[in-house]
Order: structure tokens, then C-alpha cells, then sequence
């Protein structure tokens, strides 16, 4: 038996610190990356007019993490009303959750290349952090799923921070778009 705190054993706040600093490394190089970028704008993998695409591909991403929240209360038994879930509920939690990370990958190659990481307004500047951040996080939460020995609430909180940063990169782009190149007023 290994005594607390041996060597060999390092606590689940240090594995947690690591996944955290990998995340914000992740974020911050496409950050550092994306500012440094000279902007193309004339680049497009989606024609002349690529926010009708991306826009509709970043509405499906958001659709997609809505499934993988609620896969993911299903299969954490919150959802009121349903019974454990079937054998094929996590099958299907991660294959949408590799649908919609591939999703992402050709509308931020696109953003990253076309516009790089800019702050010239509001707008632009939560959507650009975001987008860093959305891969910073979805580092850390790939190292979570495979670690053990972890709290019970980080990968949920892994998840749903993912979640609410793809609704964050919805609001500011693609509902942007569909509401006339403006956000809508409260």
C-alpha cells in the first residue's frame, strides 16, 4: 500500500493544475498565433461568401453540443424521467462529440487564416477569445476523459464549459449573421 503523498502519487489537484495549464497553453498559442497572423482576407475554403456556410455549420455545432449535454445527463442519470442509459448512449455521446469537433476544425482553419485573432470591436474580440479558448478547452477535457483518479465534477464541468463556449461562438457569428450583421437587443 503507498502511503498519501508518496512519490509516484501526485494528488488530483496537480493532474488538475496540468490539464488547466495545457488548456491555457492551447489557448494562448492560438491566441499569440492568431495575433501575430497576417490577416487574408481574400482566403476562402467555402466560396465567395463564406458566412452563409460557416454560419450554418457553427448553427449545427451548437445543435450537436446540445445532443452531448443531454447524452451526457442521461448518462450521469440527471435526466428527470429516464432510466440508466442504454449501452449505445456514450457510443453516440462520442461520436457527436467527434462530429461536432470536426465541424469546428474547417470554420476556425478559416477564421484563423482569413482574420487571425482581432479586437476591433466588442463583438469580434469575445468571438476571437472564445474560439481560442473552445480548443484550449477541448484539450483539457480529451486529457480528462482519460485520466482516473479525478473529482467527479470535472469532466462535467469540462463538458458543459465546452457547451456554453460553442453557444458563445453561436451568439457572436452565426446568429450575428441571421440577424442582419447585428446582435439582437435585449
Amino acid at each position: 500500500m503507498t502511503a498519501p503523498g508518496a512519490p509516484g502519487r501526485r494528488p488530483a489537484a496537480w493532474r488538475l493544475t496540468g490539464i488547466g495549464l495545457l488548456a491555457l497553453g492551447v489557448a494562448a498559442a492560438l491566441y499569440v498565433a492568431g495575433r501575430l497572423h497576417q490577416p487574408d482576407y481574400a482566403f476562402s475554403m467555402f466560396g465567395a461568401d463564406p458566412i452563409p456556410p460557416k454560419s450554418l455549420l457553427a448553427t449545427i455545432a451548437l445543435g450537436l453540443a446540445g445532443v452531448q449535454v443531454l447524452l451526457a445527463l442521461w448518462i450521469y442519470q440527471k435526466l428527470p424521467l429516464a432510466a440508466s442509459a442504454p449501452r449505445p448512449v456514450p457510443i453516440a455521446h462520442r461520436v457527436t462529440g467527434f462530429a461536432l469537433f470536426g465541424l469546428t476544425v474547417p470554420v476556425a482553419g478559416h477564421c484563423l487564416i482569413a482574420y487571425g485573432v482581432q479586437l476591433t470591436s466588442l463583438r469580434v474580440a469575445i468571438h476571437s477569445i472564445a474560439g481560442c479558448f473552445f480548443y484550449g478547452a477541448f484539450a483539457a477535457k480529451m486529457l480528462l476523459v482519460h485520466s482516473r483518479r479525478l473529482p467527479g465534477w470535472a469532466l462535467p464541468v469540462a463538458g458543459g464549459t465546452l457547451a456554453i463556449v460553442i453557444g458563445v461562438l453561436w451568439y457572436t457569428s452565426a446568429l450575428w449573421y441571421y440577424n442582419g450583421y447585428q446582435l439582437p437587443h435585449p
